[in-house]
């Protein structure tokens, strides 16, 4: 469970079929047609239940205000364009992302079902929840899934800086196993992403020491409600920096969409398109190897790690994918986990978009 969630009880927790339900109905009334509310519904929903807690259902609420005010187009006209073999462009004409990338997804299939590897860029498009949702969808097929963006705000200063023209920009890998969970790695290059932060925020948390700091003197921030002061810290130093620097100009300029000054706030900005930038990499495994080789190959590496001698301290061993996938199987069975705070924001919103609540 996470930090997040860790003290939410039994009777806090709500059944992800009522989730769904409540995200379709939310996306419906604000204009999306029903197809694509469906599957954005179906995709914030695997967000809760895989543990992605800022990305699903608490994104909803600014969804919404971002399509009624203008910034999200509900009706896109989502092209791809296959520009060579094994690489494409999706025009995601300001819908939202998670059409626009799970179309692209599609598309990287595909053409490395053809090729053996497809690289699949994206502009035009929006805040697309968690990393983890796309690069898992090749993993479903017997490929390696890579997927990362441009974060929908600035959030990091280069190494060394002071102004915050980097964002998050997420990485996600997957890789199949057999037996065991598929490796599923999805890091943000910061400390922590920002969706955490404004969790922290709407439910009275102060921030751990070593997330923020100031960016006026570079003391650590601890109160979330101050975060525009500050800036979030990379991972690993000058190592985190640069893999953000890295990952957002592969998609982002690449691929004509913003990066650096150009990206839009969209915590800050309802109105304008933010013409986030993705990309998606497919690698068909048996066009190196026979793909339950590999898989049992995989199995073998993984109980190695797994069943190796541990520091002091440590009672397990965890590999990248498996508590995701315990997560989804008990949040499944026993329900979401939601604040209060959270639960009243969507009462408020289900009773301004006159829709049925989720406690109904």
């Amino acid at each position: 469970m996470s930090a997040l969630t860790a003290t939410i009880t039994t009777s806090d927790r709500v059944p992800s079929a009522a989730i769904r339900t409540f995200i379709e109905q939310a996306l419906r009334k604000v204009g999306l047609p029903e197809a694509d509310a469906a599957k954005v519904a179906e995709l914030m929903t695997e967000a809760d239940l895989t543990g992605a807690d800022a990305h699903g259902i608490f994104r909803l609420p600014q969804y919404v205000q971002r399509i009624q005010a203008g910034g999200i187009n509900p009706k896109p006209v989502i092209r791809v364009e296959r520009t060579a073999p094994a690489t494409a462009l999706v025009d995601g004409d300001n819908g939202m992302g998670h059409l626009v990338m799970s179309r692209a997804a599609e598309a990287a299939i595909e053409i490395a079902r053809e090729n053996g590897v497809a690289w699949v860029g994206a502009h035009h498009s929006n805040h697309a929840g968690p990393a983890a949702l796309y690069a898992t969808m090749p993993v479903e097929h017997g490929m390696i899934g890579l997927y990362s963006a441009v974060a929908s705000a600035n959030h990091m200063a280069i190494w060394g800086g002071v102004e915050a023209l980097l964002g998050t920009n997420p990485l996600a890998v997957g890789i199949p196993a057999g037996e065991e969970p598929p490796v599923i790695l999805d890091i943000a290059t910061t400390m922590v992403s920002y969706g955490t932060i404004k969790n922290y925020a709407l439910q009275g948390k102060s921030i751990p020491e070593g997330w923020m700091i100031n960016r006026a003197d570079g003391t650590p921030l601890k109160d979330p409600k101050r975060s525009s002061e500050g800036l979030l810290l990379p991972i690993g130093g000058y190592k985190g920096s640069g893999l953000a620097l890295i990952l957002g100009l592969l998609a982002g300029t690449l691929n004509g969409a913003a990066f650096g000054r150009d990206v839009v706030d969209f915590n800050a900005d309802a109105t304008t398109e933010t013409n986030t930038g993705h990309f998606i990499v497919a690698i068909d495994v048996s066009r190196f190897t026979p793909l339950e080789t590999f898989k049992a190959e995989v199995d073998r590496h993984l109980r190695d790690l797994r069943n190796s001698e541990r520091l002091p301290g440590f009672d397990e061993i965890r590999i990248p994918g498996e508590q995701r996938v315990v997560r989804y199987e008990s949040r499944q069975r026993d329900g979401v986990p939601l604040s209060p705070e959270l639960r009243q924001k969507l009462d408020g919103l289900a009773n301004q978009l006159g829709i049925s609540s989720l406690q109904a």
